[in-house]
Formats: structure tokens, C-alpha cells, sequence
């Protein structure tokens, strides 16, 4: 019993884990303050719990709450746990129509504000990696926990480019591994392969985790970059370069995977071809990304002779 319960734990992520525990145990200690079963939790109490956190938590907070409840009852055997019974759907949908906010995307960063990132980092070891990064991170529509995984080991360089491997990403929870193709581009100063290239030569890079942490004083840290540093990281430059996000798209990592699939887009690649190389397992997820870069060239207002 206990080897089964390793593997299931084992088709988790790491993150999805740790976030699954800790919504159970907000969850629980709610329960324990008032006087209410966790486990198994009757429809009546998570809808009181959703209530309870509606004025302080957004909504999307809120449906995750529940995916992880419902989790923790199914793994403790409670399968008759039912998350979408009509007391909590009707909470939900309340909770949505008066407290409900836009759900924040982040800034798709295409190929012009990439080049104004880049051409913010210098000559010295932070804007080696800076500039390595931004462009990997780009050219292969990276998540910031794939762009630090990165070793050595999973890089080959050749005339044409280079071949990344990525073994096990979070659409890749079975850890069978993707590999994708980044050819140099037309200009050094933009292209992944040379600038990645440079920065290993740089930091003296021969095997291990290819981006780490630069001191203030412009050393190398041992160890890996952190997934959080991507952000700061990319923060950073684009105040530096005058790009600034808004309320609703802020600058983010995951500006650098969301500008990958408009840029693609706006060059006319088709959807298989975007997902394939994005590895979005879901088509809807990936056209929102597409949507958003239709918006003014397919608006029907084009058609009022304004």
C-alpha cells in the first residue's frame, strides 16, 4: 500500500503538491474553527468555507480551493465527494457575479520589446545571463521552472543551431521527455544559440545548471538559479528598457511563453504548429494567447467606415 501511495504521489508535480497541501490544510483548520468535518466534508461546508473567503480571495483562488478538496477526498477514498453538487455551484456562480474580477494574464512579450530587453544588458556576467535567458527563454516558449532546469547535459550544438532537451516539463508529467529545435537567428545581438554560447564561455559553464546567480558584486553563486529569480530578473530589464505591463497584463516569465505563441501567430504559423513547439497539450489555452492577438485585426468595428 504504501509503494502505491509513492507512485501516486509521484504523478504530482512538486508545485502542484505542495499547493494541494496547503489549500487541505487552510481547509482543515477552517473546519477545526468551526466545529465542522473536514473529512469527509458535507457539500453545505465547503460552500460555507468558499463564503468565508470570497471578500479576501479571488475567484480563481477559490475553484483551485475546491480542485484540492476534492482531491484530498478522493485519495483518502471518499469518492462520493461531489464538488460540482448545486450548493456549491450556486455559491461559486454568487460569489463570480458580485465579487467576481478579470483574470490577470501576463504581458505578451513579442519579438520588438525582446529586443529592447536585450539591448538593456551589457558586456558583464549578469547581462550575459540576462540576455541568454530572455532569448532562450523566448525562442523556446519556456515556463521559468523549464529556463532554470536547463544543464549541459541537455544542450547539442551544431552548424544549424541547437537541440534542447526538456526532460520532464508540467505538461510532461510522465517525465518521457521533449526535445525542440532552435536554429541561430539573423542577427548576433538576438540570436538564443549565439548569446547562450557566450554567456558559457563567460561563466566558464562545462556541466550542471546552465543559469545561476550573479552576485552584487558580479560573481557566481553555486547552484541554480531560482524559478523566481526569471521574474526579477525580467522585472528588472524592463524597467530598464521603459516596457511597463498593467493591472490586468503584468510583466511576468510568463510574458516570454505568451509572446512566443502571438509572435508565431502574427507570422502565420498554424495552431499545430505553435503547440507543437510550445508543447500546449490544451488548444483552447494556447488561442487565448491567439485571441488576444486577433483582437483589433478581426474586430467586426473595422467594418463601420469610421
Amino acid at each position: 500500500m504504501e509503494e502505491a501511495l509513492g507512485y501516486a504521489r509521484g504523478a504530482l508535480s512538486d508545485n502542484t503538491r505542495l499547493a494541494y497541501a496547503s489549500d487541505w490544510q487552510d481547509f482543515a483548520a477552517w473546519c477545526i474553527t468551526t466545529g465542522l468535518a473536514a473529512l469527509p466534508a458535507t457539500p453545505e461546508t465547503v460552500a460555507g468555507y468558499l463564503a468565508a473567503l470570497a471578500r479576501t480571495h479571488a475567484v480563481a483562488t477559490l475553484r483551485r480551493r475546491l480542485v484540492s478538496i476534492a482531491k484530498a477526498h478522493r485519495v483518502a477514498g471518499h469518492t462520493g465527494f461531489w464538488p460540482a453538487h448545486p450548493i456549491i455551484g450556486e455559491t461559486l456562480r454568487g460569489i463570480t457575479r458580485s465579487r467576481g474580477r478579470p483574470q490577470r494574464r501576463a504581458a505578451a512579450l513579442t519579438t520588438p520589446e525582446i529586443r529592447r530587453l536585450v539591448a538593456t544588458c551589457g558586456s558583464d556576467l549578469a547581462g550575459l545571463r540576462d540576455r541568454a535567458l530572455i532569448l532562450l527563454g523566448y525562442a523556446a516558449a519556456l515556463r521559468r521552472a523549464e529556463l532554470v532546469a536547463v544543464d549541459v547535459e541537455h544542450l547539442r550544438f551544431d552548424a544549424q543551431g541547437l537541440r534542447l532537451h526538456i526532460p520532464k516539463s508540467k505538461g510532461d508529467q510522465a517525465g518521457e521527455g521533449e526535445d525542440l529545435g532552435i536554429p541561430r537567428g539573423q542577427r548576433r545581438e538576438t540570436c538564443p544559440v549565439r548569446t547562450l554560447e557566450a554567456w558559457m564561455v563567460a561563466s566558464d559553464t562545462k556541466y550542471g545548471p546552465i543559469f545561476r546567480k550573479v552576485n552584487r558584486w558580479g560573481g557566481l553563486e553555486p547552484g541554480r538559479l531560482h524559478p523566481s529569480g526569471v521574474r526579477q530578473i525580467l522585472l528588472r530589464r524592463a524597467e530598464q528598457a521603459g516596457i511597463e505591463g498593467t493591472a490586468l497584463e503584468p510583466i511576468s516569465s510568463h510574458g516570454l511563453r505568451a509572446g512566443f505563441v502571438t509572435q508565431a501567430y502574427n507570422a502565420g504559423l498554424r495552431d499545430e504548429e505553435i503547440m507543437q513547439h510550445s508543447r500546449h497539450r490544451d488548444l483552447r489555452t494556447m488561442r487565448r494567447y491567439v485571441r488576444r492577438a486577433k483582437l483589433l485585426e478581426d474586430s467586426p468595428a473595422k467594418r463601420l467606415d469610421l
